[in-house]
């Protein structure tokens, strides 16, 4: 099998985790606080605070952001279900945003028309949630101007594009969102194992992230409430939580932070290999969003499943019978039966839904071969068998 994607360990990796192992630090400590400014100064970015997952760093960048219950937070039903919960997790609501019939992301042009018609009706969101899909911003120039415009708070979830950029800077520097959240799971751009980073460049936001991160607590004198009833003491100032990275996992992430471009340079090459590989096959190449130079978590192409032979799910299935682990990014959110519980149904976002009857992402990591890669192109273009009228159509 052939995997949509999978983690590169190398021996280097393995010392490092070692290391910290035989150091005197296993949780949170200083090669947390190494990765964090690490990272940081790799995106130039002013702080970063480092979180044991993804999820978690949405949650408390929501919290930092003041969401609470009466409050909506906006976000692309083309996403993981995290890009949402997060709200729910601060007791706020949900509401979507259609994606662009090109790129797959967040459309700013219906950002804007439903803006101008929740000012209307008083409902404008707190908080937007903008995903970096497959590795590629959105248009974040357009989504930042509308930001000030309405007065919300603007979130990246770049989960998928450490090592990407936009408008000539990287992602995570805050030039265009508050706050900027990557994902280190096993199958992103580095991994820590589990874990993930929220970056700002306010430090109010930082202070109160690291709060929220660490049970709300704080043994800085600076902070405290009272004085100091001795070197053991400590005050909890907010309700917090336990979402602290390990020095174990921020080791490794170190290690894998050091070939962060060869991982991105590896991956572009293999997307524009496929560019070339699929030049005149039934199906769409993903479009490049204007300023955005993508870190390629993903590679998604859109089957022509109205000139096919067999339907999008029995390819999916032939590719997986033979050997190639295709994957689908992503069932829309809102039709996930907890939202449709929550109001939401079939039709709502039907550029997110006519995406997902066509979408299938093809296997891409830094360790796949050229001849996996040809492997996959090969068996994929066995399925993609257009039907003869369709075909005279297509050729008229």
């Amino acid at each position: 099998m052939i995997p949509y994607s999978r983690q590169n360990i190398e021996q280097s990796d393995i010392d490092a985790v070692l290391e910290v192992l035989q150091s005197d630090w296993l949780t949170q400590g200083p090669t947390v606080e190494r990765f964090e400014q690490a990272v940081a100064q790799r995106c130039a970015a002013g702080y970063a605070v480092a979180v044991c997952n993804a999820t978690a760093g949405l949650h408390i960048a929501c919290l930092a952001a003041g969401l609470g219950e009466g409050d909506w937070l906006w976000t692309s039903p083309n996403s993981f279900v995290a890009s949402a919960n997060c709200a729910r997790y601060c007791g706020a609501e949900v509401d979507f945003v259609d994606i662009d019939p090109l790129t797959w992301n967040l459309d700013p042009r219906a950002l804007k028309v439903k803006l101008q018609q929740a000012e209307r009706d008083g409902r404008l969101p707190k908080v937007l949630v903008a995903v970096a899909f497959a590795g590629q911003s959105a248009d974040m120039r357009a989504i930042a101007a509308l930001a000030k415009r309405y007065g919300f708070v603007l979130i990246e979830d770049a989960a998928h594009a450490l090592g990407a950029s936009y408008a000539g800077v990287p992602v995570g520097c805050g030039e265009f969102a508050d706050m900027t959240v990557f994902s280190f799971h096993p199958v992103k751009i580095i991994t820590t194992a589990e874990g993930g980073m929220v970056l700002t460049n306010r430090p109010q936001l930082a202070e109160r992230l690291r709060l929220l991160r660490s049970h709300g607590v704080t043994r800085d004198p600076q902070q405290m409430l009272d004085a100091s009833h001795g070197d053991w003491y400590y005050e909890q100032l907010i309700l917090g939580f336990n979402y602290r990275m390990t020095d174990l996992q921020a080791g490794l992430g170190l290690s894998q932070l050091a070939r962060l471009e060869r991982f991105v340079e590896r991956r572009r090459a293999l997307a524009a290999r496929y560019a070339q590989l699929l030049q005149g096959l039934p199906l769409s190449l993903p479009s490049a969003q204007p300023e955005a130079n993508s870190a390629w978590h993903l590679y998604v192409v859109r089957l022509h499943t109205e000139r096919l032979a067999t339907s999008h799910r029995q390819i999916f299935q032939a590719l997986r019978q033979a050997g190639i682990g295709v994957n689908l990014h992503y069932i829309p959110i809102h039709l996930q039966p907890y939202y449709r519980e929550r109001g939401f149904a079939l039709g709502d976002f039907p550029e997110a839904e006519h995406y997902y009857s066509q979408a299938i992402s093809l296997p891409l990591y830094p360790g796949m071969s050229d001849a996996q890669q040809d492997e996959v192109v090969a068996r994929l273009s066995e399925q993609l068998v257009v039907l003869p009228q369709r075909q005279e159509a297509a050729n008229a």
